[in-house]
């Protein structure tokens, strides 16, 4: 496969949800190799994105999972020699509940997924990434409004939001230690997946209130043109919403 001309990307938990938007959009593109990443690759919703886009590969990518993840690194340059932006959606929010009744095992389970799951990914992947053709690799994570803490907002997830406040230091980390990478955490809104109604339900609304198709526009439209000057080691908001809700926030920038 020729590559290249194309931008090649890796998304990490693409069988639904934000990552499969993500996938579908950036697939429909002209010039763009998207590399799906998600623990069942044969998930029939990975499978109809391939057959419509030949341009999508589903790859068996499950977060934490060392072994896994370099096997899809490796499966990238064998098929297509580069890796120009990577995108880590993948993560978990199944707790609802107070700090003093949330079990110890969820707070693992969170940070295994959320936390740890970036570093195995980009230890896995970061030979391959700064390597691109580019110039100017992307490292983007799909981080949550949730983890700041200078605009908390209280929705018993201590597990969810400490895993994911945890994974939006290490971009800063990947932003000093990489002249060259573009690092970035980008908040995709509360949105009506799966994993977001489940917080919104417990929170006493019927779901959450941004569609994929919104969340995934807003996310690509600050991964889109991004440059290590203006874009980098920053916590950016999939868009600027000023409606007002405690929820939202009304800045381009997520505070810490």
């Amino acid at each position: 496969m020729s590559s290249s001309n194309k931008t090649v990307y890796l998304i990490s938990g693409t069988n639904r949800g934000i990552g499969y938007g993500l996938a579908a959009l950036i697939a429909a593109r002209p010039n763009t190799i998207v590399f799906a990443g998600a623990r069942d690759p044969t998930a029939q919703s990975l499978k109809d994105l391939a057959a419509k886009h030949p341009n999508v590969h589903p790859v068996k990518l499950t977060s934490g999972d060392q072994a896994d993840n370099e096997a899809a690194i490796a499966e990238i340059q064998k098929t297509a020699g580069r890796l120009d932006v990577l995108i880590a959606n993948a993560g978990i929010a199944k707790h609802i509940g107070t700090l003093a009744t949330t079990p110890l095992s969820e707070f693992r389970d969170h940070w295994e997924v959320n936390t740890l799951g970036i570093v195995v990914l980009f230890q896995a992947a970061h030979t391959l990434l700064l390597a691109s053709p580019t110039g100017a690799p992307i490292f983007a994570y799909v981080s949550s409004g949730g983890a700041s803490m200078a605009r908390y907002f209280h929705s018993q997830m201590a597990a969810y939001g400490s895993s994911k406040a945890a994974a939006n230091f290490f971009v800063k980390v990947l932003d000093a230690e990489h002249p060259s990478l573009i690092a970035l955490a980008i908040h995709p809104g509360w949105v009506a997946t799966e994993m977001g109604n489940l917080g919104a339900v417990a929170n006493g609304l019927p779901a959450a209130p941004v569609t994929v198709e919104d969340s995934v526009k807003g996310v690509m439209s600050r991964i889109d043109g991004a440059t290590k000057e203006k874009s980098s080691g920053r916590f950016w908001n999939f868009y600027a919403d000023k409606s007002g809700r405690p929820w939202d926030i009304e800045t381009e920038e997520v505070p810490w």
